[in-house]
């Protein structure tokens, strides 16, 4: 399980996205796994900003997979309906807020709207199973998680993180984890003040 909440380390999924968009820009599927979305926040906090920077067209062809290890689903529930408390929406930009919220049948909740909610399927995924969701994708995100395995099953799930990304795709993790040397060789950092990460090789 994950701990997020809106619009957290939003510099990493800025740059996340003006580096994958050019990459992806031509395919008919562009494909994100948020890895650890707890209950959701992050994962519309990515859909935003792609939203934002994507023209219609492309967007529409955006999937992310959101998954959590989560066996009674609430995680599930929780994503699926994308209802959310103000106070926990209070970080979102006011422009952001108007144009991608709405009031939702709970008072003092507010509802992510349909262009958003289309573009996310959430999976019960444990990332000790060492077995990717999917595969093909151009972004990984994998933020707040990985500290609380064994430095041992980081590395592995890191090596599941490149396998499971297409050739040159794109991996973006927790500022305060760093890329374990023994993977080193397999990922190329992309800016200097996040931990954004090419996939190298196939």
């Amino acid at each position: 399980m994950a701990f997020t909440f809106f619009m957290r380390d939003q510099p990493t999924l800025e740059y996340a996205a003006d580096h994958m968009i050019g990459y992806a820009t031509g395919r008919s599927r562009i494909k994100i796994w948020d890895a650890g979305c707890a209950l959701g926040q992050e994962t519309y906090t990515i859909a935003m900003i792609f939203a934002q920077k994507m023209n219609s067209f492309g967007f529409k062809n955006l999937r992310i997979d959101a998954t959590d290890y989560d066996s009674a689903n609430n995680f599930g529930d929780v994503v699926k309906a994308a209802t959310y408390p103000y106070e926990e929406l209070q970080r979102t930009p006011a422009e952001l807020f108007q144009k991608y919220f709405e009031p939702a049948d709970k008072p003092g909740h507010h509802r992510v709207v349909p262009l958003l909610r289309d573009r996310v399927n959430f999976q019960y995924h444990d990332l000790l199973s060492l077995k990717a969701p999917g595969g093909d994708y151009c972004l990984v995100v994998c933020k707040n998680v990985l500290l609380h395995f064994q430095y041992p099953e980081r590395v592995e799930v890191f090596k599941m993180f490149h396998q499971a990304l297409a050739p040159g795709g794109y991996l973006a993790t927790e500022n305060t984890q760093k890329l374990p040397q023994e993977v080193a060789h397999l990922f190329q950092q992309v800016v200097p003040d996040a931990q954004l990460f090419k996939k190298i090789g196939a």
